[in-house]
C-alpha cells in the first residue's frame, strides 16, 4: 500500500497546469493526502472514479484546506479536531483567527490504522503564530494522535511547517530563529518523536540534501536550496511494516513535492 502526502499549494492551480492526473497515473497512490487545497469540492473540476474523496475546506475562501483520496473506502472520516480539543487548546491567535476553522486536519479510519493529514499553521514571518503553534496547536495535535493510538496505530502526514534538524534545510545557520526553524517549532516536532512516533524518511535516508519545499526565489529548486517540512510519521507498531519512505522532487506543480511511504501487506 502506497500512502502519499502533497501540499499542492492550490489544487486548481495544479490541475490548470495539467500536472495532477499525470502524477496520479505515474505514482498510483492508494491513499493520497493533500494540504493547502485552497478550494471547496464544488470549485474543482476533477474526476477520480477510482478514489473516494473527502475534503475539509477552510471557512475563509481560497485558503488552507486538506483532502484525502482513497481507493479503499474508510470506515469513518472526521474533519478537524474533536470539539473537546478545540475548546481545551484554544486555537485562536493574536488576531483571533481560529485555526480550528481553517480546514487543517482530516482523519480517515481504516481496518488496520488511522490516517491523519495535517496542514500545520505557519509561524509567519513576524513569528506571530509561534505561540499558537507551541502552546496550542502542536500539543493538541500530539494529544489527538495519541488518543487515536489507543484504538489502533496512527499514520499522520502533511506539511508540518518545520525543519526538525540542521540536516533538514540547506541553510540552517542563516535561518536559525526564523519561521520554520525556531526552537519552539523544532521542540514541537521533537515532542512527536519523544512520544514514540517515527519519522519514516529517516529510517531509510540520512544526511542533507533531501528537501520537500523550495522558495520560488533565486532558482532555489533547481539549485536544491530547500527545506524538508513535509513528513510521514507512524506509530511504533507500524515501523516494521514500512518498506520504503521517499521524497519525490521530480513531481512538479507546487512549491512542495510529494512524500510517501510504502506499507508491506500483512
Amino acid at each position: 500500500m502506497k500512502i502519499y502526502s502533497w501540499n499542492v499549494n492550490g489544487i486548481r492551480a495544479v490541475l490548470k497546469k495539467g500536472l495532477f492526473q499525470p502524477f496520479l497515473e505515474a505514482h498510483q497512490p492508494d491513499i493520497l493526502c493533500l494540504q493547502e487545497t485552497k478550494a471547496e469540492r464544488g470549485q474543482v473540476e476533477i474526476d477520480l472514479p477510482d478514489y473516494h474523496e473527502y475534503w475539509n475546506s477552510a471557512v475563509k475562501k481560497g485558503y488552507s484546506g486538506t483532502a484525502i483520496f482513497s481507493r479503499c473506502k474508510p470506515l469513518a472520516v472526521i474533519n478537524g479536531f474533536p470539539e473537546e480539543f478545540a475548546n481545551r487548546f484554544k486555537f485562536a491567535d493574536e488576531l483571533q483567527r481560529d485555526s480550528a476553522d481553517e480546514g487543517r486536519v482530516i482523519t480517515a479510519e481504516f481496518e488496520r490504522f488511522f490516517v491523519v493529514t495535517v496542514y500545520t499553521p505557519n509561524a509567519k514571518d513576524d513569528l506571530s503564530r509561534v505561540k499558537l503553534r507551541f502552546e496550542h496547536w502542536d500539543p493538541a495535535f500530539l494529544a489527538y494522535c495519541k488518543q487515536l493510538e489507543t484504538r489502533k496505530p496512527v499514520i499522520f502526514c502533511g506539511d508540518l511547517n518545520v525543519a526538525h534538524t540542521e540536516l533538514d534545510l540547506a541553510n540552517p545557520k542563516a535561518n536559525r530563529g526564523k519561521k520554520g526553524f525556531t526552537d519552539e517549532e523544532r521542540a514541537g516536532f521533537q515532542n512527536l518523536l519523544d512520544a514514540g512516533f517515527i519519522d519514516t524518511f529517516r529510517l531509510f535516508t540520512q544526511g542533507k540534501g533531501h528537501y520537500s519545499w523550495w522558495s520560488h526565489f533565486a532558482n532555489a529548486r533547481a539549485r536544491n536550496v530547500g527545506w524538508r517540512i513535509d513528513y510521514v510519521l507512524v506509530s511504533p507498531s507500524l515501523r516494521d511494516a514500512v518498506s520504503a519512505a521517499e521524497i519525490h522532487p521530480g513531481v512538479m506543480g507546487s512549491d512542495h513535492c510529494p512524500v510517501s511511504i510504502t506499507l508491506a501487506a500483512e
